[in-house]
């Protein structure tokens, strides 16, 4: 079952992409977790054939998942995450057409509106006023699957993973020993993980079949046939969205050096990410293959001048010296401390360059938690929150002295940051009897909980804006306008609109742009807090 908010959102969600009836489905499924069919029927209070039809267009755009067990029979769940997801698809169509052009975000495109389909329904559905381009699509889906930007729609993804992994991880405990320390229940959870994350990277390895093909020659033997990789036609696939995150990811980790250094450093980071790019597999990786510099060097435009971004003594230094003296910058070569690691983007060794996800993606969530709290409770916030992050727990006299603020200040600062799940408080009694005026209270900052704070607030922020959004499009003068715009004489010739409707209509795409900004932006720190969370908010 989801908090009150993510189920208001994703309710929202799936209420614009398949209509209220569907809604009302998911609203139940989000509400009281896992359902059997008569149980949604008797919830939502629809006719069989309607609950049915929901469940079926849920399942085909993956957003429900199947449970069979013993004891309830066949159930159905609710996948949050994927229906998350849906606000980032016009981002996923956008990626594909700059990385494929246009054809690959046709094809991108078509297999979001449907959920899964198989290629000869792809091409059909896009060449279907144009058949000679077929053969421009089918390459174009051949590099997508080759390169696992879309990849097949198995059984297993249909299944609930938490059932499988609840039974992993009861047999890795069966294993240990004596009564089990918190090392080996982390390790037998970690085993359970891989063993699942296994088995879905084996029945995802389908989707490309070999086949022969005849060589242009006269005569026709074996010999003349070579064997070449052709997409199954049989396959059902979907769009692989770890493949389009990590781009998401590798665009935030530019624009970070970049603010912290300059343009030039930015251009190094992005050479790095693009030598190791059709290695990442996921966003959930610590670190990126080894790279070396004379590959960076490849994958560093001509026409950019990197001498510009650093004082040299040099007139007229290599660009491999250069690349050297940045790679020092980013992996904070003149700090050999834990703070200089912390602060570092790659790391170096044995002539190998490896960019730190992990370490980048910490210290992303941590600014976003630095600026949510600067929002809020302004400058001296941020001071006690760097302080306790950094320092660990300490009680309040202790951080108005580190801090060097008044007593009368930090109260009723720390007061409000722990109403926001900022910062959190640990009780350490003096006696047994755990009596408040004997006990010591010590502020920290639990990552994990203020993590989950934020991300509640932020899909709060996410249901207002498409709240807003609706109701400036449910305005009278606006909706009459939109209605008359989809007639096909209007259609063709906008200034059958009247001077009065065209202003009106351009307030609206105004609004809208401007809802839509500021839904990505939301968007971004919601990315940044869940889907870079690598270590499940633990951070050091």
């Amino acid at each position: 079952m989801a908090d009150a908010d993510t189920c208001r959102l994703c309710t929202q969600i799936i209420d614009t992409h398949f209509g209220p009836l569907t809604a009302k489905v998911a609203f139940a499924l989000l509400t009281r977790g896992r359902l059997s069919l008569p149980q949604l029927v008797r919830f939502t209070g629809m006719k069989p054939r309607t609950v049915r039809a929901s469940i079926i267009v849920l399942i085909q755009h993956n957003i429900l998942w199947h449970a069979h067990t013993e004891d309830e029979g066949e159930m159905l769940e609710f996948n949050t995450f994927e229906c998350l997801l849906r606000l980032r698809f016009g981002r996923y169509v956008w990626l594909a057409e700059n990385l494929f052009g246009r054809t690959g975000a046709e094809i991108i495109q078509v297999v979001l509106d449907h959920g899964k389909l198989r290629p000869p329904d792809i091409i059909s559905r896009l060449s279907r006023y144009n058949p000679k381009s077929s053969s421009m699509y089918s390459q174009s889906l051949y590099m997508l699957v080759s390169e696992s930007y879309l990849k097949p729609s198995t059984i297993l993804s249909h299944n609930s993973p938490r059932d499988k992994r609840i039974k992993y991880e009861a047999e890795e405990k069966v294993k240990i020993t004596g009564f089990p320390t918190a090392k080996e229940l982390r390790e037998a959870k970690v085993t359970a993980e891989t063993r699942l994350r296994r088995e879905e990277e084996e029945a995802e390895k389908v989707g490309l079949k070999r086949k022969a093909k005849e060589q242009p020659s006269g005569r026709s033997s074996k010999k003349n046939k070579v064997l070449e990789d052709v997409v199954d036609d049989e396959v059902y696939f979907r769009v692989n969205f770890d493949k389009f995150n990590i781009h998401i990811r590798n665009k935030l980790i530019e624009t970070a050096v970049e603010e912290r250094f300059n343009h030039s450093t930015a251009l190094v980071i992005r050479a790095a990410l693009k030598t190791t790019e059709s290695k990442q597999k996921s966003v959930s990786e610590i670190r990126s293959d080894p790279t070396s510099i004379a590959a960076i060097g490849m994958n560093i435009p001509d026409d950019e001048n990197l001498a510009e971004g650093l004082a040299t003594t040099s007139k007229k230094p290599s660009n491999s010296s250069l690349i050297k003296d940045y790679l020092g910058l980013l992996a904070c070569a003149d700090n050999p401390t834990p703070a200089g690691k912390a602060a570092s983007y790659v790391s170096l060794g044995d002539n190998k360059i490896n960019v730190e996800f992990d370490t980048i993606s910490k210290r992303l969530r941590r600014r976003v938690l630095e600026a949510v709290t600067r929002e809020r409770h302004g400058d001296d916030g941020v001071r006690i929150v760097r302080l306790l992050l950094d320092v660990g727990k300490m009680d309040e006299k202790h951080i108005a002295k580190v801090a060097m603020m008044a007593n009368k200040d930090v109260r009723p600062l720390l007061s409000a940051l722990s109403s926001d799940f900022l910062i959190s408080t640990q009780e350490v009694p003096r006696s047994a009897d755990r009596n408040p005026t004997r006990t010591f209270y010590l502020w920290h900052v639990d990552l994990a909980k203020a993590y989950s704070a934020l991300l509640a607030s932020l899909y709060k922020t996410l249901f207002n804006i498409g709240t807003r959004r609706q109701a400036e499009q449910e305005e009278p003068n606006v909706k009459a306008v939109l209605m008359k715009r989809e007639r096909t004489d209007v259609a063709q010739d906008v200034n059958l609109l009247s001077r009065m409707e065209r202003e009106v209509l351009t307030e609206w795409v105004r609004k809208r742009e401007m809802l839509g900004v500021l839904e990505m932006r939301v968007e971004e720190a919601v990315f940044i807090l869940r889907d870079l969370d690598l270590g499940g908010s633990m951070d050091d």
